[in-house]
């Protein structure tokens, strides 16, 4: 074990090691671009234009879909085509945004160089500071999994099980994240009370917003019971994608757990996105680094007498507690729970 491998490659000889080295050096180039149109999918979203980043995903999209097989095949680059696909996907996305952040007076071209006020950078620094703790917590949990499921299988038969589980899993997950992102965008205009011409009355307000929140919690239940159904249905076809039977055996458990743990999830990305729209990132990071901790340790637990089964069990503590802590952020912490909200409008009337 070296210094460079022990994170998420469990030995010096593992054979995803050489693909990963190869990869890595290409993908990591990717860093600066992938920032960029990060900056700028929230610099559309605090617009309050939800489009125009969707356009710009898609446009990017679909130049990663032709490149890929262009680069892995007729260029014979393998693991190296798939990272510089990747690569050149992000690169036109980071390009887009910032024509359009440019034509929109959002940013001045000349200006991006120049060193920053440190106050305001400071400001961005102590504001991002939670949220980071939660991308080092998702990041740290992933390569854990990933070290888990190299270490237990030299053959390959795991690693490419545990993809085909993912494969699964992303069927219905990609729809249910997008609502997470709903969330976070329609949450803080309905917090804020305003007149509505067309109704001629006051809308808006901390009690509306709990009604939405129901509301888009009861899709996140039905839209994440549904989709787990579809992909037990599509189970077989998906199945399919691997000749490798042994693979098919490995699993088809493991996909069979990333289908039911969609009723979670509903839940969680919706609770999620109303964390992210109230502004409460520091819950919600807290929650997603103890749900980091449970999910390791219930690894180690479990995937020495059930393997790739006990990694996926892993993933079902994972989403529970943090389900768990978008219970306690919508009945007790957060300002939309009930208790809170009668504070605030008491506050209100007295004034």
């Amino acid at each position: 074990m070296t210094h460079h491998s022990w994170i998420a490659v469990p030995t010096e000889d593992a054979p995803a090691l050489k693909f990963a080295k190869s990869y890595l050096k290409i993908r990591g180039l990717s860093f600066l671009p992938a920032i960029i149109s990060l900056v700028g999918f929230s610099a559309f979203r605090g617009q309050l234009d939800t489009t125009t980043p969707v356009r710009i995903s898609l446009f990017s999209q679909l130049f990663h879909v032709a490149l890929v097989p262009l680069c892995i095949f007729q260029l014979s680059m393998g693991v190296s085509g798939a990272a510089l696909a990747t690569l050149a996907s992000e690169v036109i996305s980071a390009l887009v945004y910032l024509i359009l952040m440019s034509q929109r007076k959002m940013i001045i071209l000349s200006q991006l160089l120049k060193i920053p006020d440190m106050r305001k950078v400071m400001d961005l620094i102590r504001g991002g500071l939670a949220l980071q703790l939660r991308n080092v917590a998702f990041n740290l949990t992933f390569m854990y999994v990933t070290r888990v499921t190299q270490s237990l299988d030299d053959s390959g038969i795991v690693p490419a099980a545990h993809a085909l589980a993912l494969q699964t899993f992303q069927v219905g997950g990609i729809v249910l994240l997008a609502l997470s992102v709903v969330a976070q965008t329609v949450l803080p205009g309905a917090m804020i009370e305003k007149y509505d011409k067309s109704k001629q009355q006051m809308t808006g307000g901390l009690d509306y917003a709990r009604v939405l929140v129901k509301r888009l919690m009861n899709w996140g239940f039905l839209l994440g019971a549904a989709l787990g159904s579809l992909q037990i249905v599509l189970l077989p076809f998906i199945m399919k994608s691997t000749p490798l039977q042994e693979v098919r055996n490995a699993a088809r458990l493991p996909a069979l757990l990333a289908s039911v743990l969609q009723i979670i999830n509903g839940l969680v990305f919706i609770g999620e996105g109303v964390m992210v729209g109230c502004g409460d990132f520091f819950f919600l990071s807290l929650s997603t680094a103890l749900a980091s901790v449970g999910c390791v340790a219930a690894i180690k637990a479990t995937s020495p007498t059930y393997g790739l089964t006990g990694v996926w069990i892993g993933f079902a503590f994972f989403n529970g507690i943090r389900l768990l802590c978008v219970f306690l952020h919508q009945a007790y912490t957060g300002p939309l729970a009930r208790r809170n909200t009668t504070v605030a409008n008491s506050g209100k009337q007295k004034q």
